[in-house]
Order: C-alpha cells, then structure tokens, then sequence
C-alpha cells in the first residue's frame, strides 16, 4: 500500500511539474498555425511588426459567442483605427467558422482549433462545470499581443456585448 501510494505521489508530482505556466503580460504569445475558416494556414508569427487581438471562444453560432463576435465586428473599424489585427480561435472546425463569419458578416480571421493545440498553448483548454457535470472547454479570453510579440494585455472577464469596449479599455 506505502508502495502504491508513494507512486500516485510522483505520478502527481510529474504531471504538475510538466503543465506549462499560466500566461501572464509581457511573455512571449506562443506562436501556433492552424487553418482559418478557408482552409488557408494561419501562422500568429505572420503577424509580427502588428498589433493583434486574440479570441478564445467557446463555440460559433451559440448566444455569447454571436455576441462577442458582432460586438467586434460592429467596432472593428475603431479597432483597425487603434492598429489591431482580430483573431478568434474556437475548437469548431473551419466548415462552421465559414458559416459563421457569412451568416454574421464578420470581417476577421477565425482558426480552426479541433485538436485544441492552441489553447493548450494558451491555457484557454480548462475544466469546467455546470449543472454539477465537469467537462472540458474553452476559456472565453482574449490576449492582446503587441507588434514585438509579447502579450501586453489579457481579458479573462469578457464580456460578450462589450468585448471591443474592454480592449481598447486595456491601452
């Protein structure tokens, strides 16, 4: 029993020691490529010398997330304005991005994330509860990355019908 207890012990001590640290301003925003709701490749190191926001939502054509996304596409000229580049990450995969980026008219990038890569990369990939029942799902979080790379700002509070609003809150 001290045997199978001590192993339990370093099989939890391995497993914490091996998760990546938590995100925090003025890291480095981890590079990644996916596809976006074309089928074309999507790298975030592309982007280097722009300012760029960073979505994380949960899933295309649900309440909040519709919000979200008109939140920002009726100010993403302000944002523009301000030198922003948006892009929305989800698990959904680029057939429902396409959807949604028509049904909506929304005018910026969203990646496919249906293995979850980046939000690993992120921290955005957590568990979660309702009703009593955990499972896995997205963060709703937004990180703004300046045009050296490194994350100056992240929203972990979003609020859908005013996201734009706490972005250019945050500069």
């Amino acid at each position: 029993m001290k045997t199978f207890v001590y192993l339990v012990c370093l099989v939890l001590m391995f497993m914490s020691c091996n998760k990546p640290a938590k995100l925090k301003v003025g890291d480095v925003a981890p590079d990644f490529t996916g596809r976006d709701q074309d089928g074309g490749e999507v790298s975030l190191s592309s982007f280097r010398g722009q300012k760029v926001i960073l979505c994380f939502y949960p899933k295309d054509h649900t309440p909040g997330c519709t919000k979200e996304a008109c939140n920002l596409r009726d100010n993403y000229d302000l944002l523009q304005k301000d030198g922003y580049t948006v892009i929305g990450v989800s698990p959904d995969d680029e057939t429902s991005h396409k959807l949604f980026k028509v049904q909506y008219n929304l005018p910026f990038t969203l990646v496919a994330d249906v293995d979850k890569s980046i939000h690993e990369k992120y921290g955005t990939w957590i568990e979660k509860e309702r009703d009593g029942k955990k499972f896995m799902g997205t963060a709703r979080t937004t990180f703004l990355i300046n045009e050296k790379g490194f994350i100056s700002e992240i929203i972990e509070d979003v609020n859908p019908a005013a996201h734009a609003e706490q972005i250019r809150k945050e500069f």
